[in-house]
């Protein structure tokens, strides 16, 4: 069990409109604003979703690099950048993220209905993205959206060999609809068929943020939250902003005595090249 807990925000995503979440952070300047307020309060790692300049999900190659820049400047966060974009991105586009060299990048295990849409992630898609990742030295994280998903990972790592810095992270999104419900049986089933030696952070979708934190800190994980994930903070409370999230992950993480770990004890667990 490690010692302390990485805590990764995932501020924006690609789900959730600014002209209904008016504190959702969409420009540079908030995304930046909120990277460094979220990192004061515990943060490691910050998992980006872009937005335009019409706040909409975007791709858009020069926008990324610049975001990996300006976060790389303002703050000391591990940078994973989203090849998941939104559900409507083609393969192309998700590929060409690792263009912007970011520290790390999500490859997503699968394919899984996403409410009422499907996020695709072809077996040939998944394969390129892994290898692609390894030519660059861009650290993986395995997003698992079901535990089946586990299975491909072993059959990738067998097939095609350790990710760039030589260490298996995952994450488990938990409680999207058509995904693994977001409960503490499921994510201990899902530890249980981890690859040997990986480690895993849990994110649960809504109102399942609690019970999947809860868990994943008692079964030697670690917490992913934000704004991507839950708009609410309780029932019926909106979520002022993505620190808030933060600060009680990382209360909960102490009060576990797993206390948030740095930005760069952050880089010595994933491998990220220092």
């Amino acid at each position: 069990m490690s010692l302390g807990t990485l805590i990764t925000v995932a501020p924006t995503g690609a789900e959730h409109a600014k002209a209904d979440v008016p504190q959702l952070p969409v420009t540079l300047e908030e995304l930046v604003a909120t990277a460094q307020s979220c990192e004061q309060v515990g943060a490691a790692m910050i998992h980006v979703h872009i937005r335009g300049a019409d706040t909409k999900p975007s791709l858009d190659l020069g926008l990324l690099k610049a975001t990996v820049e300006a976060l790389r400047s303002e703050t000391n966060l591990v940078v994973q950048l989203s090849t998941g974009g939104s559900v409507h991105d083609p393969e192309s586009d998700r590929l060409r993220v690792l263009e912007a060299m970011p520290d790390s990048a999500s490859c997503t295990m699968g394919t899984v209905n996403f409410g009422d849409d499907v996020f695709m992630n072809r077996w040939e898609f998944i394969v390129a993205l892994h290898k692609g990742m390894q030519e660059r030295g861009i650290v993986p994280e395995y997003e698992i959206f079901d535990i089946g998903q586990l299975a491909s990972l072993k059959r990738l790592l067998d097939q095609h060999g350790l990710p760039a810095g030589g260490h298996v992270h995952v994450d488990f999104v938990m409680g999207v609809p058509g995904g693994m419900p977001g409960d503490a049986a499921t994510l201990v089933a899902a530890v249980n068929a981890l690859p040997d030696g990986a480690t895993f952070s849990a994110t649960g979708i809504g109102r399942t943020t609690i019970p999947v934190m809860f868990t994943a800190l008692g079964a030697g994980g670690h917490l992913r939250v934000g704004m991507e994930d839950t708009i609410s903070y309780s029932r019926g409370v909106p979520v002022r902003d993505n620190a808030q999230l933060v600060a009680r992950a990382a209360g909960l993480a102490k009060i576990a005595q797993r206390p948030a770990l740095t930005p760069d004890e952050a880089r010595k667990l994933l491998g990220v090249h220092i």
